[in-house]
């Protein structure tokens, strides 16, 4: 089985959540009743050799990234991050200095958004360097996965395709300019997660949200089998980041494969009614973070992408484990 199947797999093993658990298992973070508000949980992995390498990134750029990538989900829930818990497994390769250097990027990106690293775990390990995340964060009116309909709009934030082109950059395969090649190791090592555009889209009444971190194929195949919807996108109106097409173009390859299969970009995907995503290009315009309509919700199942005049089917193809 791939990675969702056990996922859905050890689900069923679980008793059924209370009922202060109002969103669980199966989105990208819990929300669960807490004195009144609204409480968000998520956690994530990165394991070394399997989501990173000494040489595609700096300790300090490790830290930075793991605390980001939890950070990006709560930004997908329409909520702010406000406290994280992380944990750390520690080969006897990597020294006290370097795990140092980790914590230092923690403590940048939390005081970057607002979210005081509270405590954790450290302990040794003979296996690769891990690195555990969990932040709980608050949202007023969480947006889920599921909440998308036929009509609705399909849109992007910022620009896609950077990370996977990066992480080309740093495994020596790019054959992009020089400085081309430092803002795509910065997209790879350094994600941004949207945490106020999610905001104010929860605020604007859009319908779904998902943050694109195994690439806007699976991200968007996610938001449709949660929605029983069909999501209907135009090749040539997903943005792609001007230098990841440059290296595209070098490399002799589609950058739209970047965009679709590249994962990391930790943007956000949602969909919305005309008038809330009217209401989220008018509200967002102040953040300089661009939001990018790519499509529409039918009726129907699956994710197919019009190109050339034609329509294919897109599968979910972006990373998975367990997958082979």
């Amino acid at each position: 089985m791939d990675e969702f199947e056990l996922i859905r797999s050890l689900a069923s093993r679980l008793s059924p959540p209370s009922a202060d658990v109002l969103t669980g298992i199966g989105d990208d973070a819990a929300v669960v009743r807490f004195h009144g508000g609204k409480l968000l949980v998520t956690t994530d992995t990165m394991v070394e050799g399997i989501h990173f390498l000494e040489s595609t990134i700096t300790p300090h750029n490790l830290g930075y990234k793991a605390l980001a990538v939890s950070i990006s989900d709560i930004a997908a829930m329409g909520g702010s991050p406000t406290v994280a818990t992380v944990s750390i497994a520690i080969p006897p390769k990597w020294s006290f200095d370097a795990v140092g250097l980790i914590y230092d990027g923690f403590n940048e990106i939390g005081q970057q958004y607002g979210c005081d690293v509270v405590g954790g775990d450290v302990v040794a390990i003979d296996g690769p360097l891990v690195v555990t995340t969990t932040v709980l964060g608050r949202a007023e009116t969480p947006v889920l996965r599921s909440g998308a309909a036929p009509g609705d709009i399909l849109f992007v934030t910022g620009s896609l395709g950077g990370s996977a082109a990066g992480l080309e950059v740093l495994l020596g395969q790019a054959r992009a300019t020089p400085v081309s090649q430092a803002i795509l190791v910065n997209r790879h090592q350094r994600p941004q997660p949207r945490v106020t555009v999610g905001m104010l889209a929860a605020n604007a009444g859009v319908s779904a949200l998902n943050d694109i971190s195994d690439g806007l194929a699976s991200e968007l195949h996610e938001v449709a089998g949660a929605s029983s919807v069909r999501c209907v996108i135009e090749a040539d109106l997903i943005p792609i980041l001007p230098e990841a097409k440059e290296q595209g173009r070098a490399m002799g390859k589609s950058a739209l494969d970047y965009a679709l299969y590249g994962g990391e970009d930790f943007e956000l995907v949602g969909a919305a009614p005309r008038h809330a995503f009217a209401r989220l290009l008018a509200s967002a315009g102040s953040t300089g973070v661009p939001i990018t309509a790519i499509g529409r919700c039918e009726e129907g199942d699956g994710v197919v992408m019009r190109t050339a005049g034609h329509l294919e089917v897109i599968e979910p193809r972006g990373y998975n484990h367990f997958k082979r």
